[in-house]
Order: structure tokens, then sequence, then C-alpha cells
């Protein structure tokens, strides 16, 4: 059947080439957002690779599977943005009050949520046999997050090789590298990705009893601004971040600190409107306007989960609220 689609789609049968495409197009998508930490650019790298796929048809000799090839597309064109740095400029609404001092700045500053109705159905794509990723880590966004640390080329064979599991002959192949440089990219990448690693026990089951007993006592204490109570289901060394703000807090502590200086800001929360991205929890986060009564998006929250204890809090802007079908207001 793919041969006679791609007979046709080469005799410029449009219907006939999405047929060929559209299988693969979710993953390629997943795939472009781990490149580049950027559901926004990951949308425009996926377009580019399907345009650049139809224009190249001929070109196309047979000799690796269709997704083998769209994948080839896909890594070059995510690589060709990263280095010639067409990312787009990073721009962030300053803090109402002045930040307690950080535990450090954070080096990635353009990072997006992936909404989690966008992974549905990919859990029939298998990784290949050499993959060392679970599917489940390799797209949330501590993995994600780490990945955008990794020089362009060693970005690629991590993921190409460790969480989509080709070989290294097939990778080599994609990437126009020798076996020998894959190879030694690799475990520079790899070398990388375990020094910023911390072993943690598996999160809660999604949608699990327990689950929901640990995110009701969050949002209780989040939204009637608790911070001890919040403070007492993390983990020693959690996590809150705000891209693309630089600022990262690490440890009860650092983070009890952050969460006491902003709570005269964060006054007012009327409404967690829950959703979920990067195979994790989180809400839309609304605010009520005192004169009209409106309720206005204002960010949007996620949270890692380690063990039954609150592992990582992201918070994004509200800019990223309609990939979640989140409206700017509510009544």
């Amino acid at each position: 059947m793919s041969a006679e689609l791609l007979q046709r789609a080469r005799a410029g049968d449009r219907d006939a080439f999405s047929a060929l495409v559209e299988p693969h197009r979710g993953e390629l998508q997943v795939h472009c957002y781990r490149m580049l930490g950027s559901l926004q650019d990951a949308e425009d790298a996926l377009q580019e690779t399907l345009l650049a796929a139809w224009l190249g048809l001929d070109g196309f000799e047979g000799r690796s599977s269709v997704r083998t090839w769209l994948y080839r597309i896909a890594t070059n064109r995510c690589l060709n943005q990263l280095r010639s740095s067409r990312q787009r400029p990073v721009t962030a609404a300053p803090l109402p009050v002045p930040p307690p001092e950080p535990t450090r700045l954070g080096e990635v500053l353009w990072l997006q949520p992936y909404p989690d109705v966008l992974l549905e159905g990919l859990s029939d794509q298998e990784p290949g046999p050499e993959a060392r990723y679970e599917s489940r880590e390799a797209i949330s966004l501590a993995f994600v997050t780490a990945v955008q640390l990794l020089p362009p080329n060693q970005r690629a064979v991590l993921l190409l090789r460790d969480v989509l599991g080709f070989r290294a002959r097939e990778t080599a192949e994609l990437l126009g590298l020798t076996e020998d440089a894959v190879t030694s990219a690799l475990k520079r990448a790899r070398a990388t990705m375990d020094a910023t690693r911390t072993p943690a026990p598996p999160p809660l089951p999604p949608g699990s009893a327990d689950e929901r007993v640990l995110l009701e006592r969050f949002l209780a204490a989040f939204t009637e601004l608790d911070v001890d109570a919040l403070i007492a289901l993390m983990t020693d060394d959690v996590w809150v971040r705000m891209p693309p703000l630089p600022f990262e807090y690490r440890g009860t502590e650092a983070v009890h600190r952050f969460f006491t200086a902003l709570n005269t800001h964060r006054r007012g929360i009327a409404r967690m409107v829950p959703v979920r991205a990067n195979r994790q929890p989180a809400w839309g986060e609304y605010r009520r306007d005192p004169g009209t009564g409106v309720l206005h998006i204002t960010g949007v929250e996620v949270v890692g989960v380690a063990g039954d204890r609150i592992s990582e809090i992201t918070r994004f802007e509200a800019a990223v609220a309609p990939y979640f079908g989140l409206p700017r207001t509510l009544d």
C-alpha cells in the first residue's frame, strides 16, 4: 500500500501524500519539540519537514522506510534552526515584586509545555530496541529541559539513539556522520544528561486515587497561600522555575522564601482549571478582575511528581494557554 501511495504522491496526488505521512505526523512533532523545546518552533519545523518531503519525493529512493526518511528531514530542519539561531526572541514580563535571591539563573529560557492531548495515540509508536528512556520520562519537562543544554549534534544523536532507538549506523546515515562520530557524540551527551539527572522514585500513576489526593492537597495549599502546607508536600530538592524568566529555586528553604515573597501578589487566584502537559499534572491559573468580576488567565502551572511528593513546579506565561484549549477569560 505504501508503494502505491508513494507512486501516486510522486504523480502529484496530494491526498496520497497526506495518507503516506499522516501516520508519522504526531511523533515527528514530538521529536521536533524535544529538539527545540518549543511547541511553536516544533510546529514550524514540522511544516517545513512536510513541505520539503513533498518537494523532494523524487529524491526518495526507498532505501529506508518513509518514517526514517521523514525523521532525517525533520532532524536536519531542527538542526538548521538551532545552528542559525532562528529560535524566537526571549521576552518575559517582570515579576510584580522583587524576587528573593535565586538558587541559580537558568540557562534554558525558551521552553514551552507540550499538551497531553497531542500525545494521544502515540503510545503505539514503539521505540527501537536500543532506546534507553521510557516514553513518559522522555517527554517530561525535566528531560526536555536537560536536552536543551546539549549542543545541537549531541542533542540529535541522543534523541535518535536513546529515545527513538535508532541503531548507530542508522543514526549516522540520518545525520550524515560517521559511526565513530555518532558514538563519540552519544558518549558526551549521556555524560551531560547523567550529570543533570537526580535519581527519583517513579511518579504516582496518572489518575490514581493517590495522585488525586496529592494534587487536591497541593491545590488547596497553593490557592490558599499556605506556604508551610505547600512545602510539606515537596521533596527536599524541589525545583521552582518560570521560563522565560531565568530565576530558579531549588530546595524547600529557597522555595519557601520564593512563595513567601510572592504571596501578596498571588492573592486573588479564583480558579485552577486542570489540564495535563508533558504527561504531568497542570492547571490554567485564573484571577478575578475586581472591577468586572471576570476571570483572566494569568499562567499555566505544571508540576512534577516523584513518588508521593511534588518535585518540580514550572510556571509558564499565559501565552501558552491556547494550546491547552484554555480561554483567555471565564465568567
